[in-house]
């Protein structure tokens, strides 16, 4: 073989390897690509917040609010249910300042619906909320007393009376800082038999008639139908309570935790709310 033959042969087998080469390297590129495909996709399906790559909701929503929004709350939880399959909507109900407490001190939960802009700022202010809350009910006060108001009370004043037992909420929760305020414009001043920690069991002592009356949410009074009765007084319109929802910061269900924000802001929800006695935002 010439020296002519040998470098033509040498070129023939280097242009063979570097097509072989080039193919093979073709080949891995694609499967990686195939193989990245595929972990998107299996990314997306198992993510909680979007439930699948479709974007379906999937899982639980965990929800922390005031304890006068129990019942209401409760019919939207089964809407949202019905409306997302495969979804579940769990609630703790409880006093505003002792559910933003346990947020701030590191209870998991995706959304806080709070009966008053004070307590929901004990969340904002510990950086444990995502975006700025916004209001999405008020309520307002009125005196529940015994079927048929044996009493007959029929201002605030009258619950000034030594011979009544009156339950307040405790003066840090919401509802008692709201009978505090209503209080205070009538420039009256009242003793009650005892605190309660939130508005359900200021409502229970008179259902249980261990009180004669109990300066309540009017949503309360209209969620315990013949138990009680109910009385209003002007003093109320100086006390109206905002309710302010948001997501909070380390919520797991960030896709539930919106979806039930907005359910609770749109027309059906409000309709909901308002019949439970909720005033508009």
């Amino acid at each position: 073989m010439t020296r002519t033959t040998r470098r033509t042969h040498r070129a023939g087998r280097t242009g063979r390897t570097l097509r072989v080469a080039g193919a093979g390297a073709a080949a891995l590129l694609a499967l990686s690509a195939c193989s990245s495909s595929d972990d998107d996709s299996s990314t997306g399906s198992d993510s909680p917040a979007s439930g699948s790559s479709s974007g379906k909701l999937s899982g639980t929503v965990t929800v922390f609010a005031a304890a006068s929004l129990k019942e209401s709350f409760t019919t939207l939880g089964k809407e949202f249910e019905k409306e997302h399959p495969g979804t579940k909507v769990t609630f703790s109900f409880g006093g505003s300042d002792s559910l933003a407490a346990g947020i701030t001190g590191g209870a998991p939960a995706d959304v806080f619906a709070s009966a008053s802009p004070r307590t929901m700022e004990i969340v904002t202010d510990a950086g444990d909320a995502s975006g700025t809350p916004a209001t999405f009910v008020r309520n307002q006060l009125q005196i529940a007393t015994l079927p048929g108001n044996p009493d007959k009370i029929a201002s605030l004043k009258d619950l000034t009376r030594s011979s009544l037992k009156v339950v307040l909420c405790d003066k840090e929760v919401p509802c008692g800082a709201a009978a505090q305020k209503a209080l205070g414009a009538g420039k009256l001043k009242l003793t009650p038999v005892s605190y309660e920690q939130d508005v359900k069991a200021a409502l229970t002592k008179v259902e249980l008639k261990e009180a004669d009356a109990a300066v309540v949410y009017k949503t309360d009074v209209h969620a315990a139908g013949d138990k009680v009765e109910g009385v209003e007084f002007p003093e109320s319109a100086d006390a109206i309570n905002d309710y302010p929802i948001v997501q909070l910061k380390n919520a797991q269900n960030t896709g539930a935790a919106k979806a039930f924000i907005a359910l609770a802001q749109s027309a059906d929800g409000q309709k909901v709310l308002t019949g439970a006695g909720f005033l508009k935002p």
